[in-house]
């Protein structure tokens, strides 16, 4: 880890708050982007949510009860895929987002 004048780069003394950029990019809705999105095929998801924690976004919140097993704030989804790719099940897919194909 870098280290500057005797201390970790990481602790809070060594960072300045420069504006409010993460204000900005929380309120960017960046799902327009999406070319491909997700679906869950619920009767096959065991809800273990490593779908969940491997989103680079956040946007996906696993139910532990309930008739839908995973939700997706598709404000923010950006459709990468990497969902998919982490499922051990193989329950989801990714899908056209505009009825292509």
């Amino acid at each position: 880890m870098p280290e500057r004048r005797g201390r970790p780069m990481d602790k809070q003394a060594g960072r300045k708050l420069l504006g409010p950029c993460a204000i900005i990019f929380a309120a960017a809705k960046t799902g327009s982007w999406r070319l491909e999105r997700p679906e869950t095929d619920a009767g096959r998801c065991v809800r273990c949510g490593i779908c969940a924690r491997y989103c680079p976004v956040g946007t996906i919140t696993v139910h532990k009860e309930g008739a839908a097993p995973v939700e997706i704030d598709w404000r923010y989804c950006k459709g990468c895929g990497i969902c998919v790719n982490e499922c051990p099940k193989k329950c989801m897919e990714l899908v056209p987002e505009r009825g292509e194909g």
